[in-house]
């Protein structure tokens, strides 16, 4: 008895592990252009992982870096995507979107004001300093 008791004991770390849990996946997609397709591929990709994952019981995490030309996705008056970015607030909260302040205050030098921001988007100092550093955690960093 006191064998079997010992083996329960060594096996209930195996039995809690995270590998028993569902997975966490992490995706950083990066967006560079003032494209329009291109917007549209991130996006699409960002919703496929996620219903692939939410279908197999697995958890993930999208973060969209927006930088140079790329910021007008999430620009509230150039977005050409912004119907797509309210719904994905309001039906993806796995899905999150950075802006690059460095891109931010560029347009401001040039353009005389701040250009807005749509609701959702995080400010972050660097784009690319982000995606390296989400990187160096584990993330996945992809260029559609």
């Amino acid at each position: 008895m006191l064998r079997t008791l010992f083996a329960a004991m060594l096996l209930l770390p195996l039995a809690l592990s995270p590998a028993s849990a569902a997975e966490k996946h992490k995706l950083a997609l990066q967006i560079s252009d003032n494209d329009p397709a291109k917007m549209n591929a991130v996006l699409n990709v960002a919703a496929n992982v996620s219903k692939y994952y939410s279908d197999k019981g697995d958890e993930v995490e999208v973060q969209i870096v927006a930088f140079n030309a790329g910021l007008h996705m999430l620009r509230d008056d150039t977005s050409p995507v912004k119907p797509r970015l309210k719904s994905f607030k309001q039906g993806m909260p796995n899905v999150s979107f950075m802006a690059c302040e460095n891109t931010l205050d560029a347009m401001t030098k040039t353009e005389g004001k701040e250009p807005p921001l749509v609701e959702n988007a995080t400010r972050v100092t660097a784009g690319v300093v982000t995606l390296m550093e989400l990187s160096a955690k584990g993330w996945t960093i992809v260029r559609p």
